[in-house]
């Protein structure tokens, strides 16, 4: 299979080796990057280049770059290409792209990351929406990617990636704050190992422990908050993360009308 990726950062490079590693010809093409990531990685002149002749496409560079290189690249799309969009971007963005490259003749693959790619590389799980999500399975699972294919039009798998990252990203800004606070306060090594347990014994009855714990104790937990901000102030932290819980307690506590969780 002949693969283009465009994109030859941290993810990108990684995705390009290991496709050459799994019997791929690739083509990468970075403005930015002036050497492939391996011997075997042929390193295009433009994106244009790189995609010509390619099966698959994978974009791999931001959410922010994507929409400007899909116009650009829509003009010299083959009928049939797979284009496989594998930044971390809002569905409504990758509905506006599967428009840009099905209407230039080319199916779409919205492809959402669940993992780290460093370490991991092609063996990063993934979930795929829209045209192009079985095609992008079929080609890239028979690789050793491993591909969960969603009902739905692209955008689906971003907006699970997403509400996932709503949790993961406000859990570690939850971490970065305590750990801070519990360096001013000369304790960060207890607190550490504390999380790290928590953590290590988290398990579904604690998911559900902490969605309905909310609600029951949300008086009690307002003032806990409070109390926890006051000291971060105290430590010279801002409290970001304790502001944040504070508001979404006292709504509980005043019957406000918030998505039931339990």
């Amino acid at each position: 299979m002949r693969v283009a990726v465009l994109g030859l950062g941290e993810a990108g490079r990684a995705i390009a080796a290991d496709l050459v590693a799994a019997g791929a010809s690739v083509s990468g093409w970075d403005p930015a990057v002036v050497r492939p990531p391996s011997p075997q990685v042929t390193l295009a002149a433009n994106a244009q280049e790189a995609v010509a002749g390619a099966e698959a496409i994978l974009s791999v560079n931001s959410g922010q770059a994507a929409p400007v290189l899909a116009r650009e690249l829509a003009s010299a799309l083959a009928p049939g290409q797979l284009y496989a969009d594998l930044n971390t971007a809002a569905p409504r963005l990758k509905a506006e792209l599967a428009a840009v490259i099905e209407g230039a003749g080319g199916s779409f693959a919205d492809v959402a990351l669940m993992a780290p790619v460093p370490g991991r590389g092609l063996r990063t799980p993934c979930l795929a929406s829209g045209s192009g999500a079985q095609e992008f399975a079929r080609r890239f699972g028979a690789l050793g990617m491993p591909v969960e294919v969603l009902d739905g039009q692209a955008g689906a798998a971003a907006a699970r990636k997403l509400l996932r990252s709503v949790f993961m990203k406000g859990l570690a800004a939850a971490a970065l704050e305590s750990v801070t606070a519990a360096r001013a306060a000369g304790c960060e090594q207890w607190l550490h190992d504390e999380l790290a347990q928590t953590l290590a014994q988290a398990d579904a009855a604690m998911l559900d422990r902490l969605l309905t714990g909310s609600r029951q104790h949300a008086s009690r937990r307002v003032h806990e908050m409070q109390a926890a901000a006051q000291m971060l102030g105290e430590l010279g932290v801002q409290p970001r993360v304790c502001a944040a819980a504070e508001q979404w307690l006292m709504a509980l506590d005043a019957n406000a009308e918030v998505p039931d969780a339990a």
